[in-house]
């Protein structure tokens, strides 16, 4: 029987970081073994000393998790010291990554997992407890994805599965144990890698027909505000699909007449994004429930363990943990994937509304079970899908960078050539195949047309039964540049002729 190992050393807390009393990791007891001496953070994980915790935040967790005031500041603190490491640590280790997780009531260790014992040092060395597992991240992706295409979305076999990076398998949760055993061993993979857990979650879409202060489709359906973004100049913000389809009209929460739907995916995905009229300002903020809002800096991917808040229009300000990223999720309307799971709650007409841990964007609110009086599970689709998906920008604090120029693709580490003969042509790249993406984080990419033609570019990715399209680059002109933030999986580019016939040339750049 293969046994874990695990090594840890001890983590400091920067007194100045996040201006909050720094509590001693040490008053929770470390993992046997740990150096007495910990290594200081270098000054590139610092956190900004005048970052301060959002309004109400400090309160919501300690009501939610049941901390104390100084728990939960020493929590943020944490949380915002470990999460680049963790950055770092997936791409040190590479295809040996195994994961990365927060423990302890105030994460005061961030845990790395690797395949190979090699590798303990280089963990240490960056402040991390280190774990060898059997099986890397990338490995258990593929089990996943493998399990996407045998689990049908009806009957219902599993209400949801997804990676869990601390007992290194694939978890499929189940109301009928028996039927999902069945179907993972017809689905040829390791057994030793999935174990199916009885469950009687039954996940469902947070969309009500209630009205409240919040945002309308039509007469009756409400559902949340997600996050204020920017398409050029245009402004909007981005909810869940099954709020709204394509051309739906919205108002407000004063039922003002406020936009329209110019994009929506559902099931597959869960997202969509709304173009607002000019009575409208787009702003970086969300509410905190308690007559405030908190600012939004940005859109960093937190940890798994990391604490997490939700904000809605049924259900205000609450806020919970991180514990699965890509979850596949079965609703009544279908399978969704790529979905992040919390032990947030929520209920009907929160949907579309705003997940943030700290400062930093997270996703908008899918659907779950259970309710804030006994608690329950949520699920969120990642903004930075829906941000690429339809060129998108996230309004935040920092101010917003100008859209990428185009032009001739120097540079990129992978380069394509090919012609498209006519407009409506379409061709696959790299060769008409696809490539494996075994850690998640950046792509880019750039399309390189010949002049006077409109090409388009469309990255996709294999979801378990068909591609999709995750990000899009269909400006007017043969020029087109793409950046997604992704995670694990396969991924194809395909490059199409809106008008025109010529060459093109392709680059682009993995993590």
């Amino acid at each position: 029987m293969f046994r874990r190992h695990a090594v840890s050393t001890a983590c400091v807390l920067a007194a100045t970081a996040l201006a909050l009393a720094a509590v001693p990791a040490g008053a929770e007891r470390q993992a046997a073994g740990a150096p007495a001496a910990p290594a200081a953070p270098s000054a590139t994980m610092a956190v900004s000393a005048a970052l301060k915790p959002p309004p109400n935040m400090l309160e919501a967790l300690e009501r939610d998790l049941g901390l104390t005031p100084a728990q939960a500041q020493a929590r943020l603190l944490n949380e915002a010291r470990l999460s680049p490491i963790a950055i770092q640590l997936s791409r040190r280790l590479g295809p040996r990554f195994g994961g990365v997780w927060l423990r302890g009531s105030t994460a005061h260790t961030l845990v790395a997992a690797t395949t190979s014992a090699a590798d303990i040092p280089t963990i240490l060395d960056l402040g991390a407890q280190a774990e060898v597992v059997p099986r890397s991240l990338a490995e258990l992706t593929v089990t996943k994805q493998k399990i996407d295409e045998a689990l049908p979305p009806r009957p219902l076999v599993s209400s949801a599965h997804f990676v869990d990076v601390k007992r290194n398998k694939v978890v499929v949760l189940s109301p009928k144990p028996e039927d999902a055993q069945n179907f993972v061993e017809s689905a040829g993979v390791d057994e030793q890698a999935v174990v199916v857990l009885p469950s009687t979650e039954v996940p469902l879409t947070l969309h009500d027909l209630v009205g409240g202060n919040a945002y309308y489709i039509g007469v009756t359906s409400r559902c949340s505000i997600g996050f204020s973004v920017l398409k050029g100049t245009q402004q909007g913000f981005v909810s869940a699909g099954h709020c709204g389809r394509s051309g739906a009209a919205t108002t407000g929460f004063n039922r003002v007449a406020q936009g329209t739907f110019q994009g929506s995916v559902f099931p597959g995905s869960d997202y969509s994004w709304v173009a607002t009229n000019s009575d409208w300002t787009a702003t970086p903020t969300v509410d905190n429930g308690a007559g405030g809002t908190v600012p939004v800096a940005g859109a960093r991917v937190a940890v798994e363990g990391a604490s997490v808040c939700r904000s809605g229009s049924t259900t205000d300000w609450h806020c919970g943990l991180i514990q699965q990223h890509d979850a596949s999720v079965t609703y009544p309307q279908g399978t969704v994937f790529g979905l992040t799971r919390t032990n947030v709650c929520a209920e009907p007409g929160d949907s579309g509304g705003s997940f943030i841990s700290i400062d930093q964007a997270q996703g908008v609110t899918s659907g779950g079970s259970g309710d804030c009086s006994q608690g329950g599970t949520t699920y969120f689709q990642p903004v930075g899908e829906i941000l690429t998906a339809y060129g998108l920008t996230l309004r935040t604090t920092a101010g917003n960078p100008p859209p990428p120029v185009t032009g001739t693709c120097t540079g990129f580490p992978n380069t394509y050539t090919g012609t498209l003969a006519a407009a409506g042509r379409s061709a696959y790249q790299p060769r008409g195949l696809y490539y494996r993406l075994t850690v998640g984080g950046l792509q880019t990419a750039c399309l390189d047309g010949a002049d006077g033609t409109d090409f388009d570019l469309y990255l996709q990715k294999w979801n378990g039964r068909s591609w999709t399209v995750v990000a899009t680059s269909d400006s007017a002109g043969p020029d087109e540049r793409i950046s997604y933030t992704g995670t694990p999986g396969y991924y194809r580019y395909r490059v199409v002729s809106a008008a025109g016939s010529g060459p093109y040339t392709l680059g682009f750049r993995v993590p």
